[in-house]
Formats: structure tokens, C-alpha cells, sequence
């Protein structure tokens, strides 16, 4: 198989490679051990799988309850290209007796269409709106591991980790926002047999071009002169500004962020104290930084006496500020990829990034909502944050709480030791 990608390469037997995956799949479950002709894109996510304590015997949970999935998904991104999605794919989906299925960068489905028979069956297994398909959640499937690799991927039979949708066959792709490349969900079709050929993935991928290609065109025109900063979850901020992209270094990224959070300007001395750790660092220093931020810039976007911007600067950890406060909780989380400059000691930044994190942590635990505890809980910053921990077992209902409380005897130990 030329392509690690792909489930079954043409012309091969999807009898035959059910049959050998299906020992393979017993053999990790009982022993932990990975056969061929597994996959290494899902031997990787069977091994994150079992670290995530999923179940597989279990199904998909769900985290949109019906009276908050209208008012999310109508204000997501993908709304905008539904209709493409239909266009592209709905006369494929019916005649093949498919599914459509898009979800969000958390892995939560937003839209499940297409034919009325497979979607009965899939809702045996809770493949509908609102479930949650993350790996975390419900193991290796195509839209939870695509975006946990941030690309496209096939999976089929018993290459999913749950055994009950050992039946099924999906393809997914991941889909970003064109302007600042942030992922922000996936597009998904499954179904049988039909759909275990190369050909399937292709289309899925070229579904999800087309997506983000139509998600540029309707993007509203910037404001006059705006530029657009991005560095939650990025050690280097991209800048989008007069319609180019500018992926910046550590320290340029560490300065427009202070620069944005100082609109009326900043001096030189207070940019040393927020920038850098070592007392000793000189003006001359910053002076050369700033010298060569405005060549990447522009003379006309960067002021000096004292330092400012010269044109408006849109920041995602400002929008996900706004969001937080007036109480979209959900929202704010969907645009939260992880801290702001993760990578960064500068202490304005680590301030910044520490404001924003407890900000968060504090509404997540206030709100004591299962499904956006567990969004913290299972992300790689989350993962070792007792507090959230503590209230995403509390918050979950008696049955499925198992496996958090396990979660958090091991931190208690491991954090008392």
C-alpha cells in the first residue's frame, strides 16, 4: 500500500482485510500489541486511544444537548458551506446509501445527512448531532483522528477502536479557516464497504479544499487597515496585514502582543520589563527588535515616542475575551486552540497567557458543564490540570465517572509526591 493514508488499496478484498484486521484489533486489545497489517497512523491512534481510558465496548456521548446545538452550530464557521457540502455530496451520499457528517475542531458533530437508513443505523451507535467523535471521547474514527492529525484519513472496520462500529467505513478531512489557518473541523462520509477505496478520500479531501476556498470568498472584507494577530496555541504568531501572511518570529510575536494590549502605547523602558527576563538587557536591544519589526511591517504600522500601532489590530485571544465575557462559554472555547505564546517566557506574555487560562478555568469550572470540562480535560494543557479534573468527575453523571476519578487518583498522587 503506497499511501499510509488509505484504508484498501485498489483491487484488494474487503472481506480478506476485514477478516486479517479483525485479528490484529483482538491481539491489541488482549496484549497490547500492534500486528501488520495495522497502519501506523492507526497503531498511533490506538495507542492515544487507550491512554484516554476510552471504552471499546462504549459509544459516543453527547455533548450538545439539543436546546444548545441550534444556537452553536448556526453561529459556526461551517454554516457558511453547508450548502456546498450538500452540493458536492448529497446525491453521492443518497445513491450510495452514505452519510454527511461535519463537526467542529473538538470533534463534536454539528450535521449528520444523507441516507434515511444508514442514518437509523448510525444512530444505534450515537453517530448523530451533538456526540462527541473526538479520539479522546470515542477512540480512532475519521473525523476524531483527523483532527487529531490535522489531515485527511480512511478508516475501516476494525480499525476503529470502539467494536461497535467495527461495520462502518469513514473518510474525513480537516478544514481550517483561511485567513489565520486555525483548525476548525472536519467533514466526514461514512459508510460501508463501498466506501473502502482510495477514491473516497480523495473526494473527501478535494470536499474540504473547496471548503476552505469558499470560506475566503465569503469572508468579510477586514476593517480598513486592520491587521489580524493569531497566537493562542502557536509559539509564532501569524499576522495576517495588506493581504499577507506573515508568520512571525518568537520575539516579534511576543511584541505585537504587548503592542495590542497597549493601544495608546507603550515606552521603551516598560517594553524591556514586559520583554525580557534578564534586567541587564539593554534599550539598544529592544531599539534593533522594533528596528526590524518595522521593516516586516512598514514604516507607516509601527510608531515610535512611545511605541503604538498605527492601524487596528484584531486579536483571537481578544475575541475569545469577548466571547468569555458575555458568557458564550462554548464559543469562547471553540476559538480557543491552546495558551497564547506556549513557548514564550517574556513576563507581559506569560502574565497575559496566564490571565486568559485562569479566566477560562475558572468559567469552565463554574459552569460545571461535563462535555466542555472534558474539551480542557483531554487537550494536551489540560491534561495535567487537577482542578478541572476534579470538576469535570464531579460533574459527570455516576456511570460514566470511572474513568475520570482514575484520571485524578493518578494526579493526586503523582502532584502529592
Amino acid at each position: 500500500m503506497t499511501d499510509p493514508w488509505v484504508a484498501l488499496r485498489s483491487g484488494a478484498d474487503p472481506a480478506q482485510r476485514r477478516r486479517t484486521l479483525h485479528g490484529a484489533y483482538e491481539a491489541f486489545a488482549s496484549r497490547g500489541r500492534v500486528e501488520r497489517p495495522v497502519r501506523t497512523v492507526v497503531a498511533a491512534s490506538w495507542q492515544r486511544s487507550s491512554r484516554a481510558r476510552v471504552s471499546r465496548e462504549g459509544a459516543a456521548g453527547t455533548q450538545l444537548p439539543a436546546d444548545e446545538l441550534a444556537a452553536y452550530r448556526d453561529g459556526h464557521p461551517l454554516a457558511r458551506v453547508m450548502p456546498l457540502f450538500r452540493e458536492l455530496m448529497g446525491a453521492y451520499a443518497m445513491d450510495g446509501e452514505h452519510l454527511i457528517a461535519v463537526c467542529d475542531a473538538h470533534g463534536r458533530l454539528l450535521w449528520v445527512e444523507g441516507h434515511a437508513g444508514a442514518r437509523r443505523e448510525a444512530g444505534r451507535m450515537n453517530f448523530v448531532p451533538g456526540a462527541s467523535w473526538a479520539e479522546t471521547a470515542t477512540g480512532t474514527n475519521a473525523p476524531g483522528t483527523a483532527i487529531a492529525v490535522d489531515r485527511p484519513v480512511q478508516i475501516f472496520a476494525a480499525e476503529h477502536f470502539q467494536r461497535p462500529v467495527h461495520s462502518w467505513t469513514c473518510a474525513a478531512a480537516p478544514i481550517h479557516d483561511p485567513s489565520t489557518g486555525r483548525l476548525i473541523g472536519a467533514v466526514d462520509i461514512t459508510g460501508g464497504d463501498r466506501l473502502a477505496h482510495p477514491h473516497s478520500l480523495a473526494f473527501i479531501g478535494a470536499v474540504a479544499r473547496a471548503a476552505e476556498s469558499q470560506l475566503a470568498l465569503l469572508a468579510p472584507a477586514p476593517t480598513t487597515g486592520a491587521m489580524q494577530l493569531s497566537v493562542l496555541g502557536r509559539d509564532e504568531g501569524l499576522l495576517v496585514a495588506d493581504g499577507r501572511k506573515l508568520v512571525l518570529s518568537r520575539r516579534h510575536s511576543e511584541l505585537l502582543t504587548l503592542l495590542a494590549q497597549r493601544p495608546d502605547g507603550v515606552t521603551g523602558d516598560e517594553l524591556l520589563v514586559d520583554l525580557y527576563e534578564d534586567e541587564s538587557v539593554t534599550p539598544v536591544t529592544l531599539r534593533a527588535e522594533m528596528f526590524r519589526l518595522r521593516g516586516q511591517l512598514g514604516a507607516d504600522l509601527l510608531r515610535s515616542r512611545p511605541y503604538r500601532l498605527a492601524a487596528p489590530l484584531v486579536t483571537d485571544f481578544d475575541q475569545v475575551r469577548r466571547r468569555l465575557a458575555s458568557g458564550a462559554l462554548a464559543s469562547a472555547m471553540s476559538g480557543y486552540p491552546g495558551p497564547l505564546l506556549p513557548g514564550s517566557p517574556a513576563p507581559g506574555v506569560a502574565r497575559l497567557r496566564r490571565r486568559i487560562s485562569d479566566q477560562l478555568r475558572a468559567a469552565l469550572i463554574a459552569r460545571a458543564d461535563p462535555a466542555l470540562l472534558a474539551d480542557w480535560a483531554y487537550s494536551p494543557w489540560g491534561e495535567d490540570d487537577l482542578p478541572v479534573w476534579r470538576a469535570f468527575a464531579s460533574a459527570l453523571p455516576p456511570p460514566q465517572r470511572q474513568v475520570a476519578l482514575e484520571r485524578l487518583r493518578e494526579l493526586d498522587i503523582r502532584q502529592s509526591g
